[in-house]
């Protein structure tokens, strides 16, 4: 039976499941998302047993396990490793982890750097090659998580009911989503999960990025996000890399912020399952225990 590792990739909508040996990736499935604040431990069974061991080849065997997801942090993340070694019994090694230092092992490897979550949410750490050594707290959307989706939606909304963009440009919104004030305000304060409603609306700023008021936005956007968390980090000779949608489909405007900085951008992916596949591949091969 031919020995081989799990990862996995999980945020609070979908989880990226990649099965690999020494040499290359043999299996690719995505399940239901998993997050440990905000799901018990049958839920979570239910997702692994349900959607994800019933497409594992049997002929298999995966003698290490390395999940990392949003809310995998102490105690949360002790509920998926209790599952995971009770689905998997005959594991040798189970690791839990967060999606920052996922992220930050995809983006740099065995390298140091600075790594950041751009989604729905942001994050961003400095990270040492090994471990993160420094974090500066993102403390949600109400809060913070500037430059993620729900901030450039929330930022986008208030432009909008505020009348800070022109009449036109208001108009287009609105309709697009066939929004009023009165249904926004229900969103975001009467109905459940007000970041998701917020970075819905992503999809506008997008469409309507060449119009001037819209970049700018952007720009200003993005350049909170490196001015309220990555600048603390001190070290502006490091390239500042990134996982997530919002990474990816406005790389353009993210770079200018950054420039604006004095900051440079470096890697940028959509997802980093893919190249934590690669990262532990590697160091299954090499015989390194990370």
């Amino acid at each position: 039976m031919v020995n081989c590792i799990l990862i996995a990739d999980s945020g609070s909508t979908k989880t990226d499941w990649i099965l690999t040996t020494a040499e290359n990736s043999i299996l690719e499935v995505e399940t239901m998302g998993i997050n440990p604040v905000r799901d018990s431990q049958d839920a979570i069974f239910g997702i692994i047993r349900n959607e994800l061991v019933p497409q594992l080849p049997q002929q298999y065997h995966i003698s290490r396990i390395h999940f990392y997801g949003a809310g995998c942090i102490a105690p949360y993340k002790s509920n998926v490793e209790e599952v995971l070694t009770r689905t998997f019994t005959s594991t040798e090694e189970i690791q839990v982890e967060s999606d920052l230092l996922g992220a930050a092992r995809a983006l740099c490897g065995n390298k140091a750097g600075i790594a950041c979550i751009l989604g729905t949410g942001s994050n961003s750490c400095l990270y040492d090659g090994k471990e993160i050594i420094s974090n500066t707290s993102p403390l949600g959307y109400i809060l913070g998580d500037e430059g993620s989706g729900a901030f450039l939606g929330k930022t986008l909304v208030g432009n909008v009911l505020k009348k800070i963009f022109r009449p036109q440009l208001q108009e287009l919104f609105l309709n697009r989503f066939q929004l009023t004030a009165p249904i926004i305000i229900n969103k975001v304060y009467r109905e459940p999960m007000p970041n998701r409603f917020l970075a819905s609306l992503v999809p506008f700023l997008s469409e309507h990025r060449e119009d001037t008021e819209i970049h700018h936005m952007l720009i200003w956007a993005f350049r909170q996000f490196f001015t309220r968390n990555v600048i603390a980090y001190g070290h502006p000779e490091m390239e500042i890399n990134m996982v997530g949608s919002i990474a990816f489909y406005f790389e353009k405007e993210i770079t200018e912020a950054a420039a604006k900085e004095g900051l440079k951008i470096g890697k940028i992916l959509q997802k980093p399952a893919r190249d934590l596949a690669d990262f532990h591949r590697k160091s299954l091969f090499l015989g390194e225990k990370c």
